[in-house]
């Protein structure tokens, strides 16, 4: 599944080793302020490497708004974003592109899509969550903004 939601839609594109990872986030009225400084501080509490285990890459996650919102203002239309995954190093899995790793989601993505992309995780990817994580950005400002607040 890559969209989630009825009211509040989200729908998921991109892999951990493609050029960027990203979203379309329908359902958002128009007029509703995004506050990108917040949104951006809750994208940098998911960042790789801040806990142990985490993934040893080296990413920005920088969120860059590509529609949907103009001047700070929801526009009423899905909003697109995405996230540059700037550090790829998608030849490190060429080794093991014939081998499905314990652990990974390897059998199951090819059971699904019919083809496996060996490079990281691909769409079951830690990395996919970013995308998650910006929307649930955006859904805890519309909350506030409706006196709903999450902590």
């Amino acid at each position: 599944m890559n969209s989630f939601g009825k009211k509040f839609i989200l729908t998921t594109y991109g892999e951990s080793h493609g050029s960027c990872i990203g979203g379309i986030v329908d359902g958002c009225p128009a007029g509703m302020t995004v506050d990108m400084a917040a949104l951006q501080r809750e994208v940098d509490l998911r960042s790789p490497g801040r806990t142990v285990g985490s993934t040893l890459r080296k990413e920005k996650d920088k969120v860059e708004i590509l529609s949907g919102i103009f001047n700070g203002k929801t526009l009423g239309t899905p909003i697109a974003f995405k996230v540059n995954n700037t550090d790829v190093r998608s030849c490190d899995y060429e080794k093991i592109a014939n081998v499905y790793r314990p652990g990974h989601a390897d059998f199951t993505y090819i059971a699904k899509y019919g083809i496996r992309d060996y490079r990281g995780g691909g769409r079951a990817s830690a990395r996919e969550t970013v995308a998650r994580v910006v929307a649930g950005a955006i859904a805890q400002q519309w909350l506030s903004a409706n006196g709903i607040m999450v902590y």
